[in-house]
């Protein structure tokens, strides 16, 4: 079985929100690694990067069937980090890690676009097994 998940988030919203709360909203969506890949590059390129980072976690989240907040996982806890080929990949950590290992995580496959002003990202899981949901 396979799941999948997808976002689309401004770029521009994401630059209002750095720009507003800064450091509080880094550490409120994103890891320690995550911060650090960003750099201290031009604000533009920061809030694209962000961007991209924050439309990964949502597709993650929707790709466990947990979205974010109640019992679903918290964005800190999806970390999207590159492979040294620029290749984006996904740490899990917390509730985000104990959902993908209970329903049977396989392969966990992400993968980020800009354009237009726009981030948007794709996330694809295989599970184990099917997974039944209750009716």
């Amino acid at each position: 079985m396979i799941s999948s998940g997808i976002d689309i988030v401004s770029i521009e919203r994401i630059g209002r929100a750095l720009e507003k709360n800064g450091e509080a909203f880094l550490r409120r969506i994103c890891t320690e690694k995550e911060i650090e890949l960003c750099g201290n590059g031009n604000e533009a390129r920061k809030a694209e990067f962000f961007a991209g980072r924050f439309a990964a976690k949502e597709a993650v989240s929707k790709a466990l069937g947990t979205g974010f907040g109640g019992s679903g996982t918290a964005a800190a806890e999806i970390e999207i980090l590159k492979k040294d080929s620029g290749e984006p990949y996904v740490n899990l950590f917390g509730r985000a890690k104990e959902i993908y290992e209970q329903r049977g995580g396989k392969c966990l496959s992400i993968s980020i676009s800009h354009d237009g002003g726009m981030a948007v990202a794709f996330c694809c899981i295989e599970w184990k097994e099917e997974r039944r949901e209750e009716r």
